[in-house]
């Protein structure tokens, strides 16, 4: 694996994942940044009845106020705002949890020691569930848009503007990478199942 080549499929059909101390630390940053902003607000999802809140059910019907967190937590209808609360109270705590899953499992193989990750199916699409996330968060803060790329190169240097549009740059060229090692069929017959698709 080149330096510059961070996601690999192996022959046993798993993804190989490598990052050097600067990207683990940044990874770190923007995964734990993602879990903070979606337990923000979790406390109005909870219902105090144990039967609602052990099938996952919740009682907002409200999009979150934070631009952000409401990209990761979409309304379902645009058009009807009654049935997109219905569809939230019943499906948004799971979402979250889903979501933050995706986080922690990124973030705990971060710790492999020699800094190469073996990752199966689940890991591999947990980290791809989790960079799209970090991403749908930073460029909802950056309000990225279809010309985000031009107004990046306008940016001093010395912008810390410039510094998080590289990190949104960098977070996409990862997403990508992961998502055509995933698909990589030289590596052992076609996606992370190794073969059985």
């Amino acid at each position: 694996m080149s330096p510059r080549q961070k996601f690999r499929k192996r022959s046993d059909g798993t993804i190989e994942a490598r990052f050097d101390e600067v990207e683990q630390q940044l990874l770190r940053a923007v995964l734990t940044d993602v879990l903070e902003l979606l337990a923000d607000g979790e406390d109005d999802t909870t219902p105090e009845d144990p039967l609602a809140a052990a099938l996952g059910i919740g009682v907002s019907t409200t999009p979150p106020k934070d631009p952000a967190l409401r990209r990761l937590l979409p309304d379902a209808y645009v058009d009807d705002e009654q049935a997109a609360g219905e569809f939230r109270r019943y499906t948004e705590r799971g979402l979250r949890e889903r979501k933050r899953d995706a986080a922690r499992v990124a973030l705990a193989s971060l710790d492999a020691a020699d800094g190469s990750r073996h990752l199966d199916e689940r890991q591999a699409l947990a980290w791809l569930g989790a960079l799209n996330d970090v991403r749908l968060a930073l460029g909802t803060r950056l309000g990225v848009s279809e010309d985000w790329d031009e107004r990046a190169s306008a940016l001093a240097e010395d912008d810390p503007l410039a510094y998080a549009f590289a990190v949104y740059d960098h977070l996409t060229w990862l997403q990508e990478m992961l998502v055509q090692a995933m698909g990589d069929p030289a590596a052992g017959g076609g996606g992370v199942r190794g073969g059985r698709n």
